[in-house]
């Protein structure tokens, strides 16, 4: 499990507390860090973000309104949960989006706009490599946000936003420990490298092995983790009769 960061800064604007505060939380939603039918109290998780209890309350409240977490009298607040279903519907819809919308920027977009960029998708390298899953979201978050905002069509970033922030990345833990996230962060550069080139088919084609993580790889890894954990100890005898390691 990733340590809980700092609170992550966004956009030009200086956010608010209360805005850093739920930024935090929904990044800790959608990596896992915080987990579905869990019920967690406003003080518990301000201790864990180093912050004080009433901004988290109040994000919270927030996250309801969205729909990510229910509220739980006297209690706090119980992580809503995502069906494979609803994640499957999510991630196609965003393909359907981002996939042409990120290919068409390769004609369109300002080479000093793309560039701006560059940071954003190291730091979602840096924060891959450090194992810091929230850190990790809140860059991926505001690195795709960014490139489809150059298309300048305002509602369509919202409408990403909005599923982004629905979505779950449940295998991003298990990838850490496998030492693979690292590689898929790295596509981010791979990008921005094909759309300063203008090559648009590049663009599509790192775009579309990127978004199928979502469901693909990712998935796959933390399944990966679930079968090791659940898997029975093997016995001396067993042991005994494997063969060599390669």
């Amino acid at each position: 499990m990733s340590r809980t960061p700092a609170l992550p800064v966004l956009g030009s604007r200086k956010p608010s507390h209360r805005e850093r505060v739920a930024d935090a939380l929904r990044a800790a939603l959608i990596a896992g860090e915080l987990l579905p039918g869990e019920v967690y109290s406003a003080p518990g998780l301000a201790a864990r973000f180093g912050v004080s209890a009433t901004p988290v309350r109040e994000a919270m409240l927030d996250l309801a309104k969205e729909g990510l977490v229910d509220t739980v009298p006297n209690k706090g607040f119980r992580v809503t949960a995502v069906s494979e279903k609803q994640l499957d519907e999510y991630t196609h819809i965003r393909a359907l989006i981002e996939i042409p919308t990120t290919a068409g920027l390769a004609a369109t977009a300002d080479p000093v706009a793309l560039e701006t960029l560059r940071p954003v998708a190291q730091e979602i390298v840096t924060s891959a490599a450090a194992g810091d899953l929230i850190a990790y979201v809140e860059a991926d978050l505001r690195f795709h946000l960014g490139l489809l905002a150059l298309a300048g069509n305002d509602h369509l970033v919202d409408v990403v936003r909005d599923l982004r922030r629905r979505s779950r990345l449940y295998g991003l833990t298990a990838l850490v420990e496998q030492g693979r996230l690292e590689a898929s962060a790295e596509e981010h550069l791979e990008i921005l490298d094909a759309l300063l080139a203008r090559d648009e088919e590049a663009v599509r084609a790192v775009m579309t092995r990127h978004l199928s993580h979502v469901r693909g790889l990712w998935a796959s890894a933390l399944q990966g983790r679930v079968e090791l954990r659940d898997q029975p100890p093997r016995s001396a005898a067993s042991k005994g009769q494997a063969g060599p390691s390669s």
